[in-house]
């Protein structure tokens, strides 16, 4: 399998080329030259299958066996896998009057993006000590990406994380797992910016070639196909638990409702569906409803500025995975792709091109919530089940009672959980509703921190560059 950029003009690399990318060197980002198809037999198979088989079979669709051989790919998911809660590692909480959610929640810090990362730190500890080489990560995050990123390599002496968090845009709780991490690897900026202009700065330290090349620059952003390859399986996964039968042709179509910011993990599940599951995906979002605009109106523009919500780490004006999406409907064409993103970047304005809208719209529906709509979802799911949403998950759960209430569609459901609500207890005191936080959440609120300041008039990019290159030389010293 080799992976090309959606610009069409950067050459094409192996899994272990795009593990170690940011950006592609045209500024696209890496996704597999074809998308593999599974026929009727292969899903019955499969539909036996536990999470950690899936992301086992998936994997080996899109990693070669010369790459990591097939049992050495076991043996790095199972590790990955070790310190999730759960003895399942996900699990399906069949609610009242249909509601099904998937918990994808149960890793070290509470967040889905645990499952991906925990997998894509074992990939990269596989291939820096075969090569014998160190690396610097560069994440930015909405507030769980960067924690989630830091356990998957806190501690290790081949790699330095830098960590950077919008300041009073993430929850307590959120920015104290990372900075409470204390490891001589591990580096949190916290900036007085949102999370665009966050992304923008590591953008443009990615473009910058000969500090890329010199300090083997990568990210653990959505941008990184490793995190998209993983998550697919949250789609089979919830497929398989929620689809009323499975021994009939054509199977039953599901429809997944997905909390959505970057668009990772909604680009994740059109990749399932192009494979033959047939799934119907819903894009969910808060106020910052650039998806929900692109999908229903072709409008891919900005709307003025981030706007703050209960479900922080969807605040984004800038899915940057919709650029793997679109590029898909395309028929991969690189120089459209190209010409659209170029032109998006630069106005922060795009109006689709009509066909390419027409296809947008029928593989992929939408809703946007707001912080009301979060509120009456947690507090009606938990009056109906005596169950706690985080607000992200409530975001995709207002959507089913929507359907639910308007008698739209009586298909099998499943709205995907991101986060536990023990992580926003300020949003569960807003719902009216009692906090559940475990111990050991409570007890960062006691633990030393650490973390460096970005503030408005500061060199952002300067700031990083001088701290990585310091970081570099102290370690050859």
């Amino acid at each position: 399998m080799r992976y090309i950029s959606t610009r069409g003009e950067a050459r094409s690399v192996d899994f272990e080329g795009a593990l170690f990318s940011g950006y592609a060197p045209d500024g696209g980002l890496f996704m597999p030259q074809e998308i593999p198809t599974l026929d009727y037999n292969t899903l019955r198979t499969w539909s036996a299958f536990s999470y950690p088989e899936l992301v086992k079979e998936l994997s080996s669709l899109f990693i070669s066996s010369e790459l990591i051989p097939r049992k050495e790919l076991n043996d790095l998911i199972d590790r990955a896998f070790r310190r999730f809660r759960h003895k399942n590692v996900v699990h399906l909480a069949r609610l009242k009057n249909g509601l099904n959610v998937l918990e994808l929640w149960h890793g070290v810090t509470y967040a889905f993006k645990d499952l991906s990362l925990s997998c894509t730190g074992q990939f990269l500890q596989y291939f820096l000590k075969k090569r014998k080489k160190h690396i610097t990560i560069l994440v930015g995050t909405s507030g769980d990406t960067g924690s989630s990123a830091i356990e998957s390599v806190r501690g290790e002496n081949n790699m330095d994380i830098f960590v950077l968090l919008p300041k009073d845009l993430c929850s307590q709780i959120q920015e104290l797992q990372m900075t409470t991490v204390i490891e001589e690897n591990v580096h949190v900026f916290t900036a007085h910016g949102n999370c665009d202009e966050i992304d923008e700065l590591i953008k443009e330290l990615f473009a910058d070639a000969d500090l890329s090349r010199k300090h083997n620059l990568m990210s653990l952003n959505s941008m990184n196909w490793s995190r998209i390859m993983v998550q697919i399986a949250h789609y089979f996964h919830a497929y398989f638990q929620c689809t009323p039968f499975m021994d009939m042709t054509p199977l039953p179509t599901v429809e997944i409702v997905v909390p959505t910011g970057g668009g990772g993990n909604i680009t994740a599940g059109y990749i399932a569906q192009k494979m033959g599951l047939p799934i119907q995906l819903v894009a969910v979002v808060n106020n910052n409803d650039i998806m929900h605009r692109a999908i229903q109106h072709g409008d891919f523009s900005f709307s003025g500025s981030v706007k703050p919500t209960l479900a922080s780490a969807m605040d984004i004006q800038e899915p940057y995975n919709m650029e793997r999406i679109l590029w898909l409907l395309s028929d991969c064409d690189g120089s459209l792709i190209k010409t659209l993103m170029e032109q998006f970047y630069t106005s922060k304005n795009l109006t689709l091109p009509e066909e390419l809208h027409r296809k947008l719209s029928e593989v992929l529906s939408s809703c946007s919530a707001s912080d009301e709509d979060i509120v009456q979802a947690m507090r009606r799911c938990w009056e109906e089940n005596r169950y706690l949403l985080c607000p992200h998950s409530a975001v995709a759960v207002h959507y089913h009672y929507k359907q639910l209430d308007c008698h739209l569609s009586n298909r099998p459901r499943c709205c995907l959980a991101s986060a536990s609500a023990a992580k926003f207890p300020d949003a569960v005191l807003r719902a009216k509703l009692v906090p559940e936080v475990p111990p050991e959440i409570q007890a960062l609120n006691a633990m030393e921190t650490r973390s460096t300041t970005l503030r408005r008039e500061d060199d952002w990019a300067r700031t990083l560059r001088d701290r990585i290159e310091a970081i570099a030389k102290r370690r050859h010293t």
